[in-house]
């Protein structure tokens, strides 16, 4: 049985975290329970091992608890910004635990393949180009395509959980991705003709 009223069950993310700034734990407690599983798996996607995750999910949401009534609406979804809060802790625990680990932003492998390598191989001269390419056409992209093309592929989101965190219908959010795959693939394919 859940220890949470209908109160809490019915209230959205933002509504928890205004009871949660005005003292009520169990607001804070009810938020947490629907972030926690995804705030972990971000962080284990960032970090590569469980207990580092729960580590920077657990640091975390002692920074969400204590910081809530900084919380701007008007600045994002509540869910956004305990996920950026996340991300910035596995971020920062991987440059704590590493010592000189690269400054990661959504894509750990750019981060991680601008490091110099001893050989150049063919391989690596090819995916670097690509990855330039997409970013440019990312780049060319209306912002609301291309933030849902990056959650899904640099961040690891499903369309379910995209769709939550943009508070936007899935219906939207497939559609967006649907188009800005479409003109996406049409500038890749015009950059090979041009090349």
């Amino acid at each position: 049985m859940s220890p949470f009223t209908s109160r809490h069950k019915r209230a959205d993310d933002e509504q928890l975290l205004s009871m949660a700034s005005a003292g009520d734990q169990d607001s804070f407690e009810a938020f947490y329970d629907r972030y926690e599983k995804r705030s972990f798996s971000l962080a284990y996607r960032i970090l590569g091992t469980r207990s580092l995750a729960e580590e920077a999910t657990q640091e975390a949401f002692i920074s969400v608890w204590k910081n809530v009534a900084r919380y701007d609406a008007t600045r994002g979804s509540a869910g956004g910004w305990a996920l950026g809060i996340v991300r910035n802790r596995a971020i920062d625990l991987l440059r704590k635990k590493s010592g000189n680990a690269p400054d990661l932003d959504h894509d750990d492998e750019v981060a991680l393949e601008n490091r110099e390598s001893v050989e150049l191989t063919d391989e690596t001269a090819i995916r670097r180009e690509t990855r330039r390419e997409v970013k440019t056409g990312l780049a060319d992209l209306p912002d609301k395509q291309s933030k849902v093309i990056e959650l899904a592929y640099f961040g690891g989101f499903s369309q379910s959980e995209i769709s939550e965190m943009l508070d936007e219908p899935l219906g939207t959010i497939k559609g967006r991705m649907r188009l800005g795959l479409e003109r996406l693939k049409g500038s890749l394919i015009e950059s090979g003709q041009q090349a």
